[in-house]
Formats: C-alpha cells, sequence, structure tokens
C-alpha cells in the first residue's frame, strides 16, 4: 500500500512537471510570435514610411521637373522681372525696331532671357530714347544705364551701336559687352577693347539656301526687300547670297528667274503703309514670293501677301508661326549665339571671344532653313542637307564679298529688276 502510494506521488509530481514545461514553452512561444508580429509590424511601418518619403521625393521631382519642361521657348519667360536686389545680371540693349519685332531683336532678347532662366540669373532689356530716330547719345545713356543696374555682361544688337559701345566699354571696363551682328571695337589709340565680343553670321548662306529652295520649289518671279536702305551688312549678305542660290537653281533646273530687289521704305526697319502698297503691287505683277529681310519690315510683308495669295520667307528666326503665308525663312541662330556668349563670361572663358570678330557659319549649324517647319513640297530634306554638306565641305563656296549695289550684277538665269 505504502508502496503504491508512493508510486502514485511520483507519477503526480512527473506529470505536474510536464505540465509546468508545457506551460512555460506554451508561453515563451507565445511571446516570441508576439515579439515577431511587432518587429513585423514594425518593420512594415518603417518599410512604408520609406516608401511614402520616396515617393514624396519622387512627386517633389517630377514636380520640379514639370516645372522646369513647362518652360519650352523664350516666349515662356516674360520679357520684365524685377530682382530681389534692384540690379541686374544681363542686360539687352535693342536695335532699332520693336523689342518684339518677330526677328532681329526678338531673336537676340530670347537668348539672353533663356540664359538667365536656366541659370538663376536676373536679365532686363533697355530701348533707346526716340525709336527708330535714336542718336548714338541715346543708345550710350541706354548703356549707362544696364551698367549702373548691375549688368555683368550687355548684349548690343546691331552695327548702329557700334560708336556708342565704343564709348560704354571704354567707360566701363570691367563690364562685358556682347556685339550681336558686330565686331571686335577699338579705342582711339588702336587698342583693342577685350571687354567687347564681336558675334556677326555668315547671312550668305542662308541666303543662298532660302534662294535655292524656292526656285527649286518652283517658283521663278521673286522678290527681295531688304532692310537698312543698302547699308546693313547683314542684310546685304543676306541678299547677295539669295542671289547666288537662286541663280544656282535656275541653272540646275534650266529656267530663268526674275527678281525685284529693294531697299525702299526699310531704312528704319519698321512696317508701313508705303512698304505694304509697293509690295501688293509687285505681288499684283506677278512677284510669287518676297523674301522678307528686315524686321518689322515683315509685317508689311506679310499683310501684302496675305492681300495677294502671296508667299514670303522670312528672316533671322522660323516665323512660320507668324504667318501661314510663310513658306521657309533664312534663320541665324540668335537666339543660341548669344545664349554661348554670355555663358563664355560666367564660365570664366571670355577671353576665348572678348577682343574677337566671331562669325558664325554652316559649319558651326549657326544658319540654315527650318526643315521641320516649312511648308516646301518639291524641294526635299535630303535634297536641302545634301546642299548644306557642299557647304560644309568646302566644295561650295558662297561668296560673301557684296558689291556696293546689285543693280550692275549680271547672271546667266536671274534677271534683277533694280528697284529704288
Amino acid at each position: 500500500m505504502k508502496k503504491t502510494l508512493a508510486l502514485l506521488l511520483a507519477l503526480c509530481m512527473i506529470f505536474g512537471l510536464m505540465a509546468g514545461c508545457s506551460s512555460s514553452s506554451s508561453e515563451a512561444e507565445e511571446t516570441e510570435t508576439e515579439e515577431t508580429v511587432e518587429e513585423a509590424a514594425e518593420a512594415e511601418e518603417t518599410e512604408e514610411t520609406a516608401d511614402e518619403a520616396e515617393e514624396t521625393e519622387e512627386a517633389a521631382e517630377a514636380e520640379e521637373t514639370e516645372e522646369v519642361a513647362e518652360v519650352v521657348s523664350a516666349d515662356d519667360i516674360p520679357d520684365t522681372m524685377t530682382s530681389d536686389d534692384g540690379t541686374y545680371d544681363i542686360a539687352f540693349i535693342t536695335d532699332v525696331g520693336q523689342l518684339k519685332d518677330k526677328s532681329f531683336n526678338q531673336g537676340t532678347f530670347d537668348g539672353v532671357k533663356l540664359y538667365a532662366y536656366e541659370n538663376g540669373l536676373s536679365y532686363k532689356y533697355y530701348q533707346p530714347a526716340n525709336g527708330s530716330e535714336a542718336t548714338n547719345d541715346d543708345r550710350y545713356d541706354a548703356m549707362v544705364s544696364a551698367c549702373q543696374n548691375g549688368a555683368q555682361v550687355v548684349v548690343c544688337a546691331g552695327y548702329m551701336q557700334e560708336d556708342a559701345l565704343t564709348a560704354a566699354a571704354i567707360a566701363y571696363p570691367d563690364v562685358q559687352f556682347v556685339f550681336i551682328d558686330g565686331y571686335a571695337l577699338y579705342d582711339e589709340d588702336g587698342n583693342v577693347l577685350t571687354n567687347v565680343a564681336g558675334i556677326a553670321f555668315q547671312e550668305e548662306q542662308s541666303g543662298y539656301f532660302a534662294g535655292y529652295a524656292v526656285v527649286a520649289e518652283g517658283y521663278t518671279s521673286l522678290g527681295f526687300s531688304g532692310g537698312g536702305g543698302g547699308t546693313n551688312s547683314a542684310c546685304c549678305r543676306y541678299g547677295y547670297g539669295f542671289l547666288q542660290g537662286a541663280e544656282a537653281a535656275a541653272e540646275a533646273l534650266g529656267v530663268d528667274v526674275t527678281i525685284n530687289y529693294s531697299w525702299l521704305y526699310g531704312s528704319n526697319f519698321l512696317a508701313s503703309p508705303e512698304l505694304q502698297t509697293m509690295i501688293s503691287g509687285w505681288y499684283e505683277n506677278g512677284v510669287e514670293i518676297v523674301f522678307a529681310c528686315g524686321g518689322s519690315m515683315f509685317d508689311s510683308i506679310v499683310a501684302a501677301a496675305a492681300e495677294n495669295d502671296g508667299a514670303v520667307i522670312g528672316v533671322d528666326v522660323d516665323q512660320s508661326y507668324e504667318s501661314d503665308t510663310v513658306v521657309t525663312s533664312a534663320m541665324k541662330g540668335l537666339s543660341a549665339a548669344t545664349s554661348w556668349a554670355i555663358g563664355k563670361y560666367f564660365d570664366g572663358e571670355w577671353d576665348d571671344i572678348g577682343g574677337n570678330s566671331t562669325s558664325l557659319g554652316v559649319n558651326d549649324d549657326a544658319v540654315g532653313l527650318p526643315t521641320d517647319t516649312w511648308s516646301l513640297e518639291n524641294f526635299s530634306v535630303e535634297e536641302y542637307e545634301e546642299l548644306l554638306a557642299t557647304l560644309k565641305d568646302g566644295s561650295l563656296v558662297v561668296d560673301a564679298d557684296y558689291p556696293e549695289s546689285v543693280a550692275d550684277l549680271t547672271f546667266d538665269h536671274v534677271t534683277i529688276n533694280y528697284i529704288e
């Protein structure tokens, strides 16, 4: 009996210990499970926070990219701005005519705005007093205002700026001046002004392309209406190249071409009723297409073309956006060249261009026709690119030395009607 009781007590102790061990194990497992769930939840929360942070960062980057992407052209950048301290890093001095002339002034100012916007700099434009009747004193006063308002670089457009720019560059030797359609300048002792960079273009090449293209397209009665009264070297080069290109295409096609050629009503590069009346008369008498080579003169020529179902060749920039009458445009890279020249200063490379005359042409991709927007149908992009290649490799040379007057020029296939 005692033995049996002792055995039962031993068994109870064993079962008690087993139950105790089982209970401790379950509690440990339960605790471990709770900790695992807790850790997983914390990890998930951390991961979600990281994902949210990443998404927020990506959204911010996307928003920033979207904001930059919204500015697709200089037209999206305001012409005027207010700087925090009332000073402006880059200044633009307009040529005669309007700022928004859809041509020379506007194309140059676009380069100023784009560079300033892309590099976080302030900018301001100055129009010399008295508009188309501005004097050298008016231009100088505008340059002085720009310098006194903190400009580090002053961009001056047009050859008429020469005298005022020379005086301003001497008076403000620490300011850099970009002379668009200009050249190196010198002081009265013959020393080159190293704070002036002359930037010009080989417009004769672009004019050549335009003349060749429109004759190849099928036009045989052309017109050229130029600005500056025959004294503007850029317009003269455009016109002379235009004649050469028309002659080359006429010879290739075995056709004869006539060109009305005039500087009338274009001395100040402005639109006028007189100019519109003259060009309307051209269209009425059989002229099919006119090269509008003179800033705001474009408005009068386009108006005449619209009235007479005529066509127009734009100048300096792609002007097809301005009128359906524009078939193509003889362009030069005003905006890109201006930005490039300004950048030379802010990149510490001003010595590359300061005190020099830089002339940009086909080998700099600085002149040409806008193949994406032209409405030419018979002259192909491939033919144009072949023509472009011949200029680039030197097998074709366009003469840049324009004569004092084209009235005495003779060609085999082009007849010039010089209108004075």
